[in-house]
């Protein structure tokens, strides 16, 4: 209980049915108390009964109070393609008809992309995302405005970005100079670097990235062995050598990375991420519509490498929903080793929510003291959660029954974004329109 002077001041107390820390105890706590501080972090977290005394506002929600849900890999501005190509194999998908449509865009195409997937994250409970795009200023602006927590990852892509000498200099100069304008880690944006893979850019320019994503201790972003035969050309040229080997050689895994996808990797490649520290963006609903494959998941925490959740991008889910992602990750696991113990509930709610927060190195993720209170509240007045007869029942209908439907109030860093599903920060109605009128012209300029 805190007390006395060395108590920390809170700004508010939110009392709550049930309180879910998501800490490495996965601690449960029945009408729970969480407080924070004015600077948006949690000041303490326990029992209601135990809470001491206070003169700052005391608000009773009810319902289960637990950590957003970090989503590490998605494209959101893509809500301006969503649905668009489907049925395609991943490359034809990309070069026929994401590319062109989105060799189109304007800025403010994408600032309104952008905003109205941050609704549709916010509503759903996902408090973070890590965005690999290109046009980063307006990702920003349009996420700061929504009120998410983001972690930008300029992309860098070989058709914009590489000149004649295969140097990708200038645009690594553009977004060094994003991280040291724009990063943040005591606010809402931090800024990382993102090549969009070693098929596209080959591995020395991933390397180059790599290097500047190291000098300033910053994030690094990257698509690996999302398909089967990705890195067929790059093993030829390189004596059979697979892309996590050919990356670890260069240098290029040797700073704080996240590899997207990773489903076609073999043990001595699991191996390879598991030394170099490398965490893993698992996207299990986009892999099995683009008909990419099921990563190797029990096999990477069996090694200890950090696996987190994402949606990837909404043209190839074709949804923001983390809450699918939880369910599917683990009933993927389950079918493919037909073992019904594998990924507990347990685990695959940490990876939406500490284990994302540990693969971007964020203070989020747990409800715990001077973590970001990046919250969520459930409504347990569901026929979802019904019947409760032990602590781990109800657990498991968080994993397996809830859902997005059951979010009804949002904070990001203590500010209350979503309030009675209704978000708070963006005139929801005028974001619908202005992707639908946009989306309709980039479809027809590109004959797509």
């Amino acid at each position: 209980m805190p007390n006395g002077s060395d108590a920390p001041s809170i700004d508010i107390r939110y009392l709550a049915d049930v309180v879910l820390t998501c800490d490495e105890h996965f601690a449960m706590i029945e009408r729970g108390a969480v407080d924070v501080r004015a600077d948006g972090r949690i000041a303490w977290v326990g029992a209601a009964a135990d809470a001491s005394a206070t003169d700052a506002p005391v608000i009773n929600l009810g319902g289960l109070l637990m950590p957003g849900l970090v989503n590490t890999h998605a494209h959101t501005p893509m809500t301006l393609v969503r649905g668009a190509g489907d049925g395609l194999p991943l490359m034809a998908w990309l070069e026929e008809v994401m590319w062109p449509r989105e060799g189109r865009l304007h800025p403010t195409d994408v600032w309104w992309g952008m905003t109205l997937g941050s609704v549709e994250m916010l509503r759903s409970g996902v408090t973070t995302t890590c965005e690999m795009y290109a046009f980063e200023h307006d990702v920003i602006d349009a996420g700061s405005e929504a009120g998410i927590r983001l972690v930008m990852c300029p992309g860098v892509l070989s058709v914009a970005h590489l000149d004649d000498t295969g140097s990708v200099a200038d645009r690594v100069g553009e977004i060094a100079a994003v991280h040291d304008a724009v990063d943040d880690p005591s606010g809402l944006v931090t800024i990382g670097f993102a090549p969009h893979s070693a098929y596209d850019l080959g591995v020395g320019a991933c390397a180059e990235i790599a290097a500047a994503a190291r000098e300033r201790d910053a994030l690094l972003h990257i698509h690996v062995a999302e398909t089967a035969d990705e890195g067929d050309a790059l093993a030829k040229q390189h004596g059979g050598a697979s892309v996590p080997r050919l990356l670890a050689d260069a240098g290029a895994l040797d700073g704080r990375v996240l590899a997207a996808h990773s489903v076609w990797l073999d043990d001595a490649d699991l191996d390879v991420y598991a030394s170099s520290g490398v965490a893993v963006a698992h996207c299990p609903v986009s892999n099995m519509k683009l008909g990419s494959g099921v990563a190797r998941v029990p096999e990477m925490i069996e090694r200890g490498i950090t696996v987190s959740l994402a949606t990837d991008g909404p043209a190839s889910n074709d949804d923001l929903d983390l809450w699918e992602e939880i369910k599917i990750a683990s009933l993927l696991a389950r079918v493919t080793s037909l073992d019904p113990t594998v990924m507990s509930a347990q685990q695959v709610i940490s990876m939406a929510t500490r284990g994302g927060a540990e693969a971007l190195d964020l203070h989020t993720g747990v409800l715990e003291p001077g973590r970001w209170a990046d919250m969520i509240r459930l409504d347990l007045d569901d026929p979802a959660f019904v019947p409760v007869t032990s602590p781990q029942e109800l657990i498991a209908h968080v994993a397996w029954a809830g859902g997005s439907r059951h979010v009804t109030d949002v904070w990001v860093g203590g500010e209350r974004v979503i309030a009675d599903r209704v978000c708070l920060t963006v005139d929801e109605s005028r974001a619908r329109y202005e992707v639908q009128h946009r989306a309709q012209r980039l479809a027809q300029e590109s004959g797509t």
